[in-house]
């Protein structure tokens, strides 16, 4: 399978712009993100991805996290807990998960779109 990863942009159309390609055999991908479904309230963004320990939206930089894995269940949990835990959580997780690649997109400290991808992961992209 050859997957696009869509690049975070609240108003972009599906598939409109990619972020990265990736060619995939024998293993499943899945993608969790902010930027299609949040709210706004009083004019702060709310992501609909909910932190179990305070039971509010998350709050953090990640944008989007994508995981291969064997089972496509396994990379949908996980590519959801990445979400929850935020980007350098997130890496420390992966790193401990040799079962597991991801690629997170984020905004750093500077307020720029940044990127991260583990080793596997970088091996399988186009």
């Amino acid at each position: 399978w050859r997957v696009g990863v869509e690049k975070p942009a609240d108003n972009a159309a599906y598939g409109e712009n990619l972020q990265a390609v990736v060619q995939l055999t024998g293993k499943a991908l899945a993608t969790s993100g902010s930027y299609r479904k949040f709210y706004i309230k009083d004019g702060v963004k709310y992501s609909h991805t909910i932190d179990p320990q305070t039971g509010y939206p998350v709050v953090h930089s990640l944008l989007s996290a994508t995981v291969i894995a064997n089972q496509c269940g396994v990379a949908d949990a996980w590519a959801t807990a990445l979400m929850v835990l935020g980007s350098e959580k997130g890496k420390a997780v992966i790193l401990q998960h040799n079962e597991l690649e991801a690629y997170l997109i984020f905004i750093n400290a500077e307020g720029k779109s940044e990127t991260w991808a583990s080793d596997g992961f970088l091996s399988v992209m186009e």
